[in-house]
């Protein structure tokens, strides 16, 4: 494609290899989009022709005799490989030929939770196991497909003794697991990489400390490297969590206020937005104090982020890709809005001859409490 960055597809099932050149020759365009808290999708649009080979190649594969089509999705930029999908075929749609002759195949899928989430376990017992080994017992089932388990311990030690209780899956292996980081304030996502057929299957905390990626800069004429950027402050959008705890004697619900700042989300502004509602958190009244903070810190981290952004950058221009559930620099905002921000979510648009970024950014307040960033 264009001079700077350079695609490659692969296809098949649960080990997939490069795609001939006539798929490539077919591909106008891809989206991929990754977002914090959600999984990971994309979408593949290939003009065609009525009579070509992948009308078969695709849409059989959305049968019974290859139930898994993978897909992995890498971009090269100045000669670092990334790759920003490993999932399955999902969905395929034709819209047929128009004027052109040729008609719109698009291929849509999920990153791999999706193979997570096909077939129920229900009542698969864990005897005398805390949740991260149950997470990491669910998760070797996936080895085939490059999942690689990085599994934070929760600082509760709930080992459940098995002459009282033994713990059984419900759902799932995807809805278990989410349900096992809900019960104790974590997240869990699949990261693609570092190489090829490799994944990151993440189950902890939401991190937002680290290496920042290389700003963002507009307003510095040709150190810009964004082609829109723009913010909105809204000091009215904190909420206050509150989580009410049962006092085991009387069993009176006590109120105890959740603070929006703990050792992995440090605040990134310094004039934060006041609290003007109380959001209840449900279904913590039966869980022991530390159960209730450790579910309280993760609501309130997510409720402080006053400030958001949005905007838009030629990746070739960027230098790089730019990532999602990371921290990124911004310049030339101004005082107010200059500084670090956590990057929600990234959508990469590739066409043939463009690689373009969508993105969207968040953070507690106003006024950088770094007196720069990496440029």
């Amino acid at each position: 494609m264009l001079k700077g960055f350079h695609l490659t597809l692969m296809v098949g099932p649960t080990v997939p290899v490069p795609v001939p050149q006539i798929v490539l020759d077919a591909l106008t365009g891809i989206e991929v989009k990754t977002a914090t808290g959600k999984r990971s999708g994309f979408k593949l649009t290939f003009d065609i022709s009525n009579r070509s080979p992948l009308h078969t190649l695709f849409l059989l594969s959305a049968g019974a005799a290859l139930p898994l089509m993978r897909v992995i999705i890498i971009v090269t930029v100045g000669g670092t490989p990334e790759v920003l999908m490993d999932g399955v075929m999902t969905d395929h749609k034709i819209a047929p030929a128009g004027a052109s002759g040729n008609s719109t195949l698009t291929v849509m899928g999920k990153d791999l939770t999706e193979v997570m989430n096909q077939i129920p376990f229900d009542g698969f017992p864990f005897p005398g196991m805390p949740p991260e080994a149950r997470v990491v017992t669910m998760l070797s089932k996936y080895a085939l497909f490059g999942v690689v388990p990085l599994v934070i311990p929760s600082v509760l030690i709930d080992v459940p003794i098995p002459t009282q209780i033994i713990p059984r899956q419900v759902g799932t292996d995807y809805n278990y697991i989410m349900q096992l980081a809900d019960d104790v304030g974590y997240v869990f996502y699949i990261n693609p990489g570092p190489v090829p057929g490799a994944n990151i299957a993440y189950w902890g905390p939401e991190v937002k400390v680290g290496v920042p990626q290389p700003a963002l800069n507009t307003n510095m004429d040709a150190h810009t490297n964004v082609e829109s950027l723009s913010f909105d402050f809204d000091k009215q959008s904190p909420t206050l969590p509150v989580l009410f705890v049962q006092e085991p004697f009387t069993k009176i619900p006590i109120p105890i206020p959740v603070p929006d700042i703990n050792p992995l989300n440090p605040p990134l502004g310094l004039i934060s937005g006041i609290p003007t509602r109380i959001e209840p958190i449900r279904d913590v009244a039966k869980l022991n104090p530390v159960q209730a903070l450790l579910r309280g810190l993760s609501k309130a981290s997510r409720a402080a982020d006053a400030v958001t952004g949005e905007g838009s950058l030629d990746v070739v221009r960027y230098g790089r890709v730019l990532k999602a559930r990371q921290l990124v620099g911004v310049r030339g905002a101004g005082l107010a809005f200059d500084g670090l921000y956590y990057v929600e979510s990234v959508t990469h648009r590739v066409k043939r001859g463009e690689y373009k970024q969508s993105f969207e950014l968040s953070r507690n307040g106003i006024v950088s409490t770094v007196p720069g960033v990496p440029a």
